[in-house]
């Protein structure tokens, strides 16, 4: 890395730590830390929303999954409008009038305090799958600039992220979000920028190799269940999405941030829409990576192979001093902006669900903060810990949709059960979640031989789940009569 390179990534740097101590006078407090006071403007959370859903695992994995393929993973972004319409008429509202950080209290009234529990669990075991994903796609990019091992860079990056998270909370997370959500969108203009100009043949050369190729094709729109077809894609986006906007702590954690549930409705649709254009542009680099490769083969070392790394040498070969750094910072910030969510969320639902609900006394303030700080230490290091079992999956996206897919464990169904059908009660919540979580390990078991799982495509797990949750839960609460309150 050139030594301007170097001081545009250390400022950068100094900028994200910086807020995070200056913020961190606000978040001397329980609520302070997991809800900022209930304070922040709708535009800064619809930007913390659209960072986290750029993660690293869109600014890398998306350019390379173009790269190898075609467009058919964007499909995912096209089912965002369809969710935010759903979660502002139904989800805001009902997570606003509850006044609850944690997403989880209300399916306790439902159900019992197992329910609350299970909840709990499948969104810890996803959010590592997720921090772990998030680090090894960072650290791919960084390892050809540094020099340093993949393995080095996850250490460090998992340390620097926690660090801030700790220190400022989740005020400084929403507020480094921002500035991050503007970093990795210059970082994606500029890239394309010398994408197309460095053509031999002209911008035009890129549509044109792309054409040929296929390169923009969404995928069959055939009725098979076993492939990714638009279909197929379309609507496990649909769920997962669903699934962030009502369920998933580190998306409605900001719900309670907003100043007003405007705002917070504001935020959702801010958040969505922003992230369908920003993902097509993602794909259009690495479809202009596969162009500007085909027109320059000499520039691809053999030995890059698949596409998640293409992107990464570009940077590090291709790119002008000055935006290498750029790059390199929107690399961190698209990393940054997803990771600290998840270790603030995870923090939160320690404290909120599990030490401050089975306490047998009211625990203190400072007991609080400890549980908060501990947690987010703890999660930062399981987090880092998954990333450095990410460096033997072939394909980092599709690892990351199949974890996701199981760890997520058909909440999204309980959760629809419990707000949808009334009559639900307990004895058809346990029902329905046994049956669904057995269909889910059947589906996605390594250990079973595909001549014995469903002819399904893995991304429909979570589609499955959570369908199956919900029916069964339905079907339950009709046969077995109402009880005066849950069992």
């Amino acid at each position: 890395m050139k030594t301007f390179d170097l001081i545009v990534l250390i400022a950068y740097l100094a900028v994200v730590v910086g807020l995070g101590i200056w913020l961190a006078k606000r978040s001397k407090t329980t609520e302070g830390f997991m809800a900022a006071g209930g304070a922040l403007p709708g535009w800064a959370v619809g930007l913390s929303i659209f960072g986290t859903f750029v993660s690293s695992i869109s600014f890398l994995a998306n350019p390379g999954k173009a790269f190898d393929a075609n467009w058919n993973p964007f499909v995912f972004g096209l089912s965002l409008p369809i969710a935010a319409w759903i979660a502002t008429r139904y989800f805001v509202p009902f997570f606003r009038n509850a006044g609850q950080v944690s997403a989880y209290t209300h399916l306790e009234e439902r159900f019992g305090p197992w329910a609350r529990l299970y909840a709990v669990v499948c969104y810890l075991l996803t959010q590592m799958g997720r921090v772990g994903t998030i680090l090894y796609l960072v650290a791919l990019a960084l390892a050809p600039l540094t020099g340093w091992s993949v393995f080095t860079i996850i250490i460090v990056t998992g340390i620097l992220v926690t660090v801030y998270t700790l220190i400022g909370g989740i005020e400084a997370v929403i507020w480094t979000d921002v500035i991050q959500s503007i970093v990795l969108t210059l970082g994606i203009f500029l890239c394309l920028g010398v994408i197309f100009t460095g053509m031999p043949e002209g911008a035009g050369q890129v549509f044109s190799i792309a054409k040929e190729a296929d390169k923009f094709s969404l995928g069959s729109f055939g009725a098979s269940l076993n492939a990714p077809t638009f279909w197929v894609i379309l609507t496990f986006g649909l769920f997962i999405n669903l699934q962030n906007f009502g369920i998933d702590q580190s998306y409605v954690q900001r719900y309670a941030t907003a100043e007003s549930e405007k705002a917070a409705k504001k935020s959702v649709w801010l958040g969505a829409l922003l992230y369908v254009p920003i993902s097509a542009l993602l794909f259009l680099v690495g479809t202009g990576l596969f162009a500007f490769y085909q027109a320059q083969p000499d520039l691809l070392p053999e030995t890059i192979g698949k596409g998640d790394k293409v992107f990464p040498h570009f940077i590090a070969t291709e790119l002008p001093t000055g935006i290498t750094g750029i790059l390199i910072a929107a690399v961190l910030a698209a990393a940054m902006s997803s990771v600290d969510s998840s270790l603030n969320g995870s923090a939160t639902l320690t404290w909120c669900d599990i030490v401050k609900r089975f306490s047998k006394v009211e625990p203190s303030e400072e007991t609080g903060m400890k549980v908060l700080h501990g947690a987010t230490i703890a999660f930062g290091i399981v987090g880092t810990g998954a990333a450095l079992a990410m460096t033997r999956v072939q394909s980092a996206l599709d690892a990351w949709w199949k974890l996701s897919s199981i760890f997520s464990g058909g909440i999204l169904g309980l959760f629809l059960l419990g707000l949808i059908v009334k009559k639900a009660q307990n004895v058809a919540a346990v029902t329905a979640v046994t049956i669904g979580v057995l269909l889910i390990f059947w589906m996605s078991a390594p250990w079973l031989p595909e001549s014995v799982r469903p002819a399904l495509h893995g991304n429909l797990t979570i589609v499955v789940g959570t369908l199956t949750i919900f029916l069964v839960g339905l079907i339950v609460s009709r046969l077995v009569p109402p009880s005066s309150k849950n069992s």
